[in-house]
């Protein structure tokens, strides 16, 4: 069973042309574990929402996607993925400066406050107390770009330091383990590392694979394509990329993005020609 949602199946398996045939989505959805049921729900609902119209029923259906379509959940941003890799090649290292992020607003404003905390938790920063978030990284400009979009640019105080103490830790490798999650955090990589090295064709062609998504040809592909990505997501998207520095070493993260770059290749190269737009984006990201 894989842990990727019904609809996020949907999306990944958008072709360059808007479309998803049907065949191909109760196929791969199949090897993913889910029903017939749930995926004709999972349409009824994404149509209902207008994201997609339909065209022909079951798995005869072409669905379409309306107007400029629906993002891909199953792509991390570029921008930041390139620079974990970056990170991993030692390329990015580590200043010494924390970088601190403190803001005070009213209950009047309430849910512009929610969406600035939640910008400053998907940009890695962790937070020591009411209104105040630090990271290593130095993610200011985009804070400050997200606090202006809310209104918010007088209620945010930035600053840098080299001297940090929190709860009286003040040792960076110490203060990394107390401010994030870093257990949960390496479990998720090593799930995606897992996957990673059983995940790719066959050396006879079959298409198979021991380990991954049970069946054969085209569609096994795709779902392996599909349960890869969606395992890269939820092991990247809630890292906050802190610099090696300040990790626990060897850190899971760098051999399961090394992994998973090795088994995309793997799969992109066994894609056939006009699949999903899926492996286009993912080449853009790890390219």
């Amino acid at each position: 069973m894989s842990g990727v949602a019904t609809r996020t199946v949907v999306h990944a398996l958008v072709r360059e042309d808007g479309t998803v045939a049907g065949e191909e989505l109760y196929e791969v959805a199949g090897l993913l574990g889910m029903t017939d049921q749930q995926v004709r729900l999972c349409v009824k609902r994404l149509v209902a929402e207008g994201r997609f119209a339909v065209e022909g029923r079951g798995r005869r259906a072409v669905l379409r996607t309306v107007g400029a379509g629906p993002g891909l959940p199953l792509v991390p941003e570029v921008e930041f993925v390139r620079h974990a890799y970056r990170q991993d090649r030692g390329l990015e290292p580590w200043d010494g400066r924390w970088h601190a992020f403190a803001f005070a607003v009213p209950e009047s404003a309430r849910a512009a406050r929610d969406a600035l905390r939640d910008a400053l938790t998907r940009l890695g920063a962790a937070p020591v107390q009411g209104g105040l978030y630090v990271t290593p990284n130095a993610i200011g400009p985009y804070v400050r770009a997200h606090a202006a979009e809310l209104g918010l640019s007088q209620a945010l105080s930035c600053l840098s330091t080299r001297d940090l103490s929190v709860g009286g830790t003040a040792e960076p490798r110490a203060l990394a383990a107390r401010l994030w999650p870093l257990p949960e955090i390496a479990d998720r990589y090593e799930a995606l590392r897992a996957l990673a090295q059983d995940t790719g064709p066959a050396a006879d062609g079959t298409g198979e694979a021991d380990g991954t998504v049970d069946g054969a040809g085209a569609a096994a592909g795709l779902a392996r394509a599909v349960a890869l990505a969606g395992a890269f997501s939820d092991a990247m998207l809630p890292d906050p990329l802190l610099p090696p520095e300040l990790l626990p070493q060897p850190w899971p993260g760098t051999t399961a993005r090394a992994a998973a770059a090795d088994a995309w290749a793997r799969l992109a190269a066994a894609a056939p020609a006009g699949g999903p737009r899926l492996f286009r984006l993912y080449g853009e990201v790890l390219g």
